[in-house]
């Protein structure tokens, strides 16, 4: 009882402040709980392979997610628009961040890719926090810029040299994923700002051109995922091992599933069942009645997200909120797309369900500045 009087004192309102918008708040909480219940039997094999511990990813998990929950009830609790004072902070800390992962000594190399560094015995992925850092700067830029951002001199000008450096610092890691994630919830929060549309088309088909040719030219990973994508039996037992393993999860789910606990994939057949690939064991135990029901509760935070956007009482906290939104959105989109091969595989994690201590803090963090927000929206209760 006196646990739910404090949480109900928590979540009250100030005088200025009504109610937050509780159909997100369930949304991301029913997110967070089914993430952990799966996560613990998606990774129960590898978990006792690797570590003789039947529910090691789980614990991590568990351990992050409460982190991430005290981060939560921070950004809840101070009003959003204090993270203004430290836009240009944000902003250096983005750049900080990103190249952390290239000093020796820190950096930690997973397959391709050095986008980790490993700090007091932990591993992290700094731009996992850099996708929140850099739109809190972003934010505040757009709103000091406003009725400016139709000139292509005030506007997409330097609205691109920062997405540039941003950029560099993400293609040499390299992680493409992310940096499409971060360029998606920028454009984002560029055009509900006032940013002229027909910039934002004309900047993203050269980007894509300019993309075009890179894999075209290149013989790397990321061009070989096209390749799967466009056929997953071009080499299925080496560069599309992990679609091909993917596919065959999804497809035996059937409508109900095998049943929860029940993978066959999990058995060190499907790549990192932890993480990017749980999509495919969730569908495989539940079934796709289940899953359905999964990305219909993405949608209702995901539309509850960008109604907070709408009703914003201002062009930061819009602009703010609605590229996080877009954030979460194109990354579940990436995740989901890609183990189903709508998309090529971009080796994101799925937002509330893939094991990742910084994955799950940064989005939590994102969660509670969006509440924050909902308290000060135009729609009043919801």
């Amino acid at each position: 009882m006196k646990t739910g009087k404090s949480l109900r004192n928590f979540f009250a309102p100030s005088a200025q402040e009504h109610q937050p918008d509780r159909w997100f708040l369930v949304a991301a909480g029913a997110l967070l709980l089914i993430g952990l219940v799966m996560l613990s039997s998606a990774s129960s094999v590898v978990s006792y392979a690797k570590y003789g511990n039947t529910y090691h990813y789980f614990f991590r998990q568990l351990f992050a997610a409460a982190l991430g929950l005290g981060a939560f009830f921070v950004f809840y609790k101070l009003d959003y628009r204090l993270w203004r004072r430290y836009a240009v902070w944000a902003l250096f800390a983005s750049i900080f961040l990103l190249v952390l992962v290239f000093i020796p000594g820190l950096r930690s190399e997973h397959g391709t890719a050095h986008s980790w560094i490993i700090l007091f015995g932990q591993s992290l992925q700094p731009s996992e926090f850099v996708k929140l850092s850099f739109l809190i700067y972003l934010a505040t830029w757009l709103e000091a810029k406003k009725g400016q951002l139709n000139e292509a001199a005030s506007g997409i000008i330097p609205f691109l040299s920062s997405l540039v450096v941003i950029s560099a610092l993400m293609m040499a890691q390299p992680d493409m994923g992310t940096l499409f994630i971060i360029l998606f919830a920028a454009f984002a929060a560029f055009f509900v700002a006032g940013g002229k549309f027909s910039h934002i088309v004309l900047t993203v088909i050269l980007g894509a051109f300019s993309l075009a040719l890179l894999l075209y030219a290149s013989s790397s990973y990321q061009s070989d995922r096209f390749k799967c994508y466009q056929d997953p039996s071009y080499d299925s037992q080496e560069e599309c091992y992990q679609i091909s393993q993917s596919l065959i999860a999804v497809g035996s789910g059937g409508w109900l599933g095998r049943g929860l606990g029940q993978s066959r994939q999990k058995f060190m057949y499907l790549p990192e069942v932890w993480g990017d690939s749980i999509f495919p064991i969730i569908a495989e135990e539940v079934g796709f009645i289940f899953s359905a029901f999964l990305i219909l509760l993405y949608g209702l935070l995901f539309y509850r997200g960008f109604k907070i956007a709408r009703y914003a009482p201002d062009i930061y906290g819009s602009a703010l909120a609605t590229g996080i939104m877009a954030w979460l959105a194109v990354q579940t989109f990436f995740n989901i797309g890609g183990m189903i091969n709508l998309i090529p595989m971009t080796g994101v994690p799925l937002p509330f369900i893939s094991a990742g201590g910084s994955s799950i803090l940064s989005t939590l963090m994102a969660i509670g500045l969006l509440a924050n927000i909902s308290k000060h929206t135009k729609y009043g209760r919801s």
